[in-house]
């Protein structure tokens, strides 16, 4: 799925790209979508290609660190999907073999580009709501049963929602807020069928205020997924950007604007400005991954920075760690 609608149609709609080559071990489906490509039926054979420059390790999470460490070792760089790895010492490996071999090791935080995340940041950015004193993230999903992804909801090691899900809010949480002082976590498996964790909650401490982050399987009501309350006032908003649904149904991508903004408002903002109370409905402006293709070629020319290095994953992997062991120990863990 990953490489099918994530990956493939941008890299190939991008003019500083070429889609050269796709790993498919058994089908045929990317001769249907993109047959001037190379087939690749084992990813040694990918490897071995001189021409290749940039790998996308787009498999389940269980084999990034196999996979990614590979490619590097074989001259490439790498695109790695999120989440980075099972486990924080495994990219912390990789973040150093990437810069052991000058190579550009980046991972896919596509959710940086969403639409309704850029309109909280927009908020934040611009100093609407005064000193922030309390944050809530949600990723919520109405998923009752078992959904058939071993790698995804089952007994192996990377699997459930506070790695697939979590680390999406994890890293936003990072980027707005910066490193925590602390982290309390209770994570639970809700569904009978299921083995792996399927509720997750994190309390990241900082220095004045607290963010919570929470994600389930049992959320059918549409509910705010970013929630935030400063001294002058409160931002709510929506998970509304189509990106994901226009992909999934076929759409294909443009490097310019491709996918509408919401039909209707998405966000509450409701605070003060100039010394007047202002409530008002906001739309957020549509989101493009493409930003992430965009932002990622100059730095594999050499003259820009890496959009998403390897150390921010590490972050988020040992805030995911953390939040373990907080869960398994029931107590909270200092940084």
């Amino acid at each position: 799925m990953s490489g099918k609608f994530f990956h493939a149609p941008f890299i190939h709609a991008h003019p500083g790209y070429e889609l050269h080559g796709i790993l498919e071990r058994n089908k045929n489906e990317s001769r249907e979508l993109y047959p001037e490509s190379k087939l690749y039926r084992s990813y040694e054979e990918l490897l071995w290609d001189k021409e290749v420059e940039l790998v996308v390790v787009n498999t389940p999470v269980q084999s990034h660190f196999e996979y990614t460490k590979a490619a590097l070792l074989a001259g490439k760089n790498v695109v790695l999907e999120k989440p980075a790895t099972v486990y924080a010492h495994e990219i912390e490996e990789l973040a150093a073999l990437a810069d052991q071999h000058k190579k550009i090791l980046s991972v896919y935080q596509n959710r940086r580009y969403d639409g309704d995340y850029r309109a909280l940041k927009n908020v934040l950015n611009k100093g609407l709501l005064g000193d922030i004193k309390e944050v809530e993230f949600r990723y919520d999903r109405y998923r009752p049963s078992f959904g058939g992804k071993q790698h995804k909801e089952g007994e192996l090691p990377g699997a459930g929602g506070l790695h697939d899900i979590g680390s999406h809010i994890i890293d936003q949480a990072l980027q707005l807020f910066g490193w925590p002082q602390a982290v309390f976590a209770d994570i639970r498996t809700l569904r009978p069928d299921v083995t792996a964790n399927d509720y997750f909650e994190i309390l990241l401490y900082y220095p004045g205020f607290p963010v919570r982050l929470k994600g389930s399987v049992f959320v059918r009501e549409s509910y705010p997924a970013y929630i935030l309350h400063g001294a002058k006032g409160s931002f709510l908003q929506q998970r509304s950007d189509l990106q994901e649904q226009l992909l999934l149904a076929g759409v294909k991508p443009t490097v310019e604007c491709w996918c509408p903004a919401p039909a209707t408002p998405d966000g509450l903002l409701h605070t003060e400005v100039r010394g007047e109370v202002v409530k008002m409905p906001l739309t957020s402006m549509p989101g493009n991954y493409m930003g992430y293709y965009d932002d990622l070629l100059p730095a594999l020319k050499g003259e820009g920075v890496n959009p998403v290095p390897a150390g921010d994953a590490v972050k988020t992997m040992r805030i995911i760690d953390a939040a373990f062991e907080s869960a398994g120990e029931k107590k909270i863990i200092f940084f």
